[in-house]
């Protein structure tokens, strides 16, 4: 009996032990993924360090994208169009409210030059130029972007203009707008032109000439910061997508509706580099 009172203690010991160390894996597993910044004010987020999910927010809650919106434009005139083609700005472009440029019916502009405004400026006038240029309109360019959305897997994702204005039924997600920044940064034309701080275009010809500053506080001034887009309205707040490179470490942070964008974005992109030369999990600073 003693003998086989040992047998079992031992088997429920070995159990136990075996229990709590997958008990602990799980719960680091589920800290790492977990939300170590609650002094961080979004509505959602989420951070990839590597192309790994790190930490997050409401990753998948629907909510509007702003501007970030004109990176699926940006994409899908890098797929449809050259760069040197000329675009004939339209009534509808030159209607647009909010962030523009002050294009001119019928004036002629570089495809390049415009996708240069909408990424740099978020001009809106600019972006919708360009949704006229690939589709003829901006309702069938919507469709364009809705089919890309799907096949890039953005399951928590509706377009419903190409520039991301408060409209019912136009929403992303986190984790959506993740996976759609790091298809834009595969293309050298986007990742270059995120990165730049100024940059002077024009019209054909010359006639007017337009200086561009990045709207992304980041760019030039946070240490190896090399985009990707900012966006603001009354519906969405302020959003940011970041990404920031240091020493073969690359970081992607996506905030939606984050009023201190700039302060909170530096907190968490610090902490994650801070996490990858370390190696240790880091929580809120």
């Amino acid at each position: 009996m003693c003998s086989f009172i040992r047998q079992k203690t031992l088997f429920f010991g070995t159990a136990f032990v075996l229990w709590l160390f997958i008990s602990l894996c799980g719960a680091s597993d589920a800290k790492e993924h977990s939300d170590p910044f609650p002094g961080f004010a979004a509505s959602a987020y989420l951070l990839k360090t590597g192309g790994e999910v790190v930490w997050q927010r409401n990753p998948d809650r629907a909510l509007p994208p702003a501007s970030l919106t004109k990176i699926m434009t940006a994409l899908l005139v890098i797929k449809r169009g050259r760069m040197d083609d000329i675009a004939i700005v339209r009534d509808d472009a030159v209607r647009e409210t909010g962030t523009r440029l002050g294009l001119r019916k019928g004036e002629r502009m570089y495809v390049g030059f415009l996708l240069a405004a909408t990424l740099l400026d978020s001009a809106n006038d600019a972006c919708h130029a360009l949704a006229d240029q690939v589709a003829g309109s901006e309702g069938a360019f919507t469709v364009l972007m809705n089919r890309e959305a799907e096949s890039l897997g953005m399951t928590n994702t509706r377009f419903t203009n190409a520039c991301g204005h408060d409209q019912p039924g136009h929403y992303s997600s986190a984790r959506d707008l993740a996976l759609l920044a790091e298809a834009g940064l595969a293309e050298p034309v986007f990742s270059d032109l995120v990165a730049t701080v100024f940059l002077n275009i024009s019209t054909v010809g010359g006639g007017r000439v337009f200086h561009l500053e990045n709207k992304n506080e980041l760019i030039g001034r946070y240490p190896g910061a090399r985009g990707v887009k900012t966006g603001f309205t009354a519906g969405a707040g302020k959003c940011i997508i970041a990404l920031a490179e240091r020493n073969g470490v690359r970081v992607l942070l996506v905030a939606l509706n984050a009023p201190d964008r700039w302060w909170g974005a530096v907190k968490v992109l610090d902490a994650a580099f801070a996490r990858a030369e370390s190696g240790s999990r880091v929580t809120s600073p």
